[in-house]
């Protein structure tokens, strides 16, 4: 499904934030910001709230009760060796074990969750709205359903903030 985007076109990150700014005071919504660099003001105008910290917390919550477990089930109850008089129940000897698997849990399960949210897979055609903005441009993206204004309005708003350029693509 194809949909038309309004694309502005800025030569620095001054000129970004500006075009942003009277952007946001007219109430149009900026879809997504491409910069060649991260520019955390950018990041922060888009007013994304993340849930992905939560989510890494329950990973590693779930993987060191699972690790503890485990080791406590293989070396307490199904197959205890006792060797020299120690305990079977050795507990500061799991903390070294369970700190790298709960990492390497993390890690991985980040991994998915981040590929899976952002829609990343194997094989995909990646489309970069304008190829100048891996080079030194700095690309403000408006979806023109949703963005809330017309290609007149966000035009005007966008190169009274410094636009070099404000052009429609269907993507």
């Amino acid at each position: 499904m194809n949909t038309t985007h309004i694309i502005g076109v800025f030569d620095s990150k001054t000129d970004l934030l500006a075009g942003i700014e009277k952007a946001k005071s007219k109430n149009f919504k900026i879809d997504e910001i491409y910069t060649p660099y991260p520019v955390m003001e950018a990041i922060d105008a888009l007013e994304r709230k993340s849930r992905f910290t939560l989510a890494a917390f329950f990973y590693g919550f779930a993987a060191v009760v699972g690790v503890l477990s485990f080791l406590y089930w293989t070396s307490v109850i199904d197959w205890p060796i006792n060797y020299g008089g120690k305990p079977t129940n050795a507990f500061p000897s799991f903390i070294i074990i369970t700190l790298v698997l709960t990492i390497l849990t993390i890690t991985i399960l980040s991994l998915f969750t981040f590929s899976i949210r952002a829609k990343i897979y194997p094989g995909k055609k990646y489309i970069l709205p304008d190829e100048r903005a891996t080079d030194d441009k700095f690309i403000v993206l408006f979806d023109k359903k949703t963005a809330g204004g017309g290609f007149e309005a966000i035009s005007s708003a966008l190169k009274a903030g410094g636009a070099s350029e404000v052009y429609e693509k269907e993507l």
